[in-house]
């Protein structure tokens, strides 16, 4: 009897489920019912608004299925004990802006099960749109267990996260503000950027506050070079004869005071992101407890340790107190070890997701909740579409910014930078290495960094032997044979 030919379905599951999860799939299949199972039979769908929010539940729980609530606490507070009565267990609503957030709250310390779910994946509806239309629906699509619950940290790392994101904002306030400030000196032809890198720093700062102040004397503001500035004073001065002009001056006073106002909520912001990270408590170190320096790394030239060192020590808008080992008591491990990680990369992921990345069952859940990993659209076992969607997760950003920085890294992580880049091209290439990174933070905070050790080494060894076997099969070629040295 000739064997049965395996369907496309059957061959493009064979990879990628297990034993358990194949059995589970048939069962389903071949049941006798064609219908959908009920997943969530005391379910609400709420369509968020800004005015308004309609509300659905089941239709034999009330005599009115859907109502209209308003958007005010008092009106929440009646939609949560209107829900209470129906008999309502579980709701879905979309993450719609920051309307959502009121309604989540309320209905979270109301003890609903409340999904937030993405509207990518509820849009589809057939017909007109409508508020009623759209409750219902989500009702429907939630009943069925077709909606995926959208990840929100806890509440203590939501107080991080929202300082840290405004610390952001301020920093990048600040930026604007020197970049305004460095259009005020050209704008009067003080060339004051092309003799010192930055105008913020404690020359630039100091010339600008003197010249605000009335000096108009190059060689008296040039005697304010800090003795670290390359530029001589003869430089400085030569840059600081300008054409002073009395509406610039005053625009650059105002930028000044803007800068400073920026630096000020930065300071008040350090102090108390310190005191949220101070309350939380510590994370038990995950695997070994005392992992060797630099363990994700190949091995690293004296040079480069005296670079990344050096690094160490500059100004790059850090906070002000020692970030670094409150985020190792607190994720149980130090990111940094993993080449490309740095102190920020490492304080973006913590306040976004927090050190518990259990919601996330496998890295490869993980890597593709970050978007770095194309969707693929499969018909007739092949790949008729592969493209990205649009993103703005913050963690990704932090990634691909990592990515980028072993550019000229010594290290294993570098050449493998440099060679996907090679490979896939600039963009794709950036987001494969983002990829590879999540996957390492993802091992060294669910493992520990002795797998992340282990695997650094092993693909090592294997980049090793590939080189290997090239050169022995080049050497065939040509006739000869390599012989090790003794």
């Amino acid at each position: 009897m000739a064997k049965r030919k395996k369907s496309t379905f059957e061959r493009l599951q064979r990879g990628s489920l297990n034993r358990k999860q194949r059995k589970e799939l048939e069962r389903r299949f071949h049941t006798e019912s064609p219908e959908l199972e009920i997943v969530h039979p005391n379910a609400a769908g709420i369509d968020i608004g800004n005015e308004s929010h309609f509300v659905s539940v089941p239709p034999g729980q009330d005599q009115e299925p859907v109502r209209e609530f308003g958007s005010w606490t008092a009106d929440l507070q009646r939609m949560a004990e209107w829900l209470k009565s129906c008999g309502v267990r579980t709701v879905a609503m979309q993450s719609t802006g920051v309307y959502w957030i009121a309604v989540y709250d309320v209905l979270e310390q109301a003890g609903f099960e409340v999904y937030l779910v993405n509207a990518r994946g509820t849009k589809n509806l057939p017909g007109r749109k409508s508020d009623v239309q759209e409750c219902q629906w989500l009702r429907k699509l939630h009943t069925y267990g077709l909606l995926r619950k959208s990840f929100r940290p806890p509440e203590e790392i939501r107080a991080v996260r929202t300082i840290w994101r405004l610390r952001d904002r301020l920093v990048k306030d600040a930026g604007r503000a020197v970049q305004h400030i460095q259009k005020a000196l050209t704008t009067m032809n003080i060339q004051l950027a092309n003799a010192i890198s930055d105008v913020s720093g404690v020359t630039g700062m100091n010339i600008v506050r003197a010249i605000l102040q009335g000096q108009r004397d190059p060689r008296e503001l040039a005697k304010m070079r800090d003795s670290r500035i390359q530029a001589s004073e003869e430089e400085i001065a030569h840059s600081l004869e300008g054409n002073w002009q009395d509406d610039v001056l005053f625009e650059l006073q105002q930028v000044v005071d803007a800068y400073d106002f920026h630096r000020k909520q930065v300071v008040a912001c350090d102090t108390q992101l310190q005191k949220y990270m101070a309350a939380l408590p510590s994370r038990e170190p995950v695997g070994k407890t005392e992992p060797p320096v630099e363990a994700a790394n190949s091995k690293q030239s004296a040079k480069q340790r005296k670079k990344l060192k050096a690094n160490r020590k500059t100004k790059d808008n850090r906070p002000s107190f020692d970030l670094g080992t409150e985020l190792a008591r607190l994720m149980g491990v130090d990111l940094r070890i993993i080449d490309g990680i740095d102190l920020m990369t490492a304080q973006v992921l913590y306040s976004e997701l927090g050190a518990d990345l259990s919601a996330w069952p496998t890295e490869g859940h993980f890597t593709s909740w970050l978007e770095l990993v194309p969707r693929r659209d499969v018909s007739g076992g092949k790949v008729i579409k592969q493209q990205k969607r649009p993103s703005k997760n913050r963690v990704a950003t932090a990634f691909r910014n990592a990515a980028q920085s072993l550019v000229r890294s010594d290290s294993y992580l570098g050449a493998r930078y440099r060679h996907l880049t090679a490979r896939l091209g600039g963009l794709k290439g950036v987001k494969a290495m983002a990829r590879y990174l999540a996957c390492l933070v993802y091992r060294l905070l669910t493992k520990g960094p002795g797998w992340v050790d282990r695997g650094a080494a092993y693909y090592e060894n294997r980049r090793r032997e590939r080189d290997l076997v090239h050169l022995h099969r080049k050497a065939a070629a040509m006739g000869m044979q390599l012989v090790p040295n003794a």
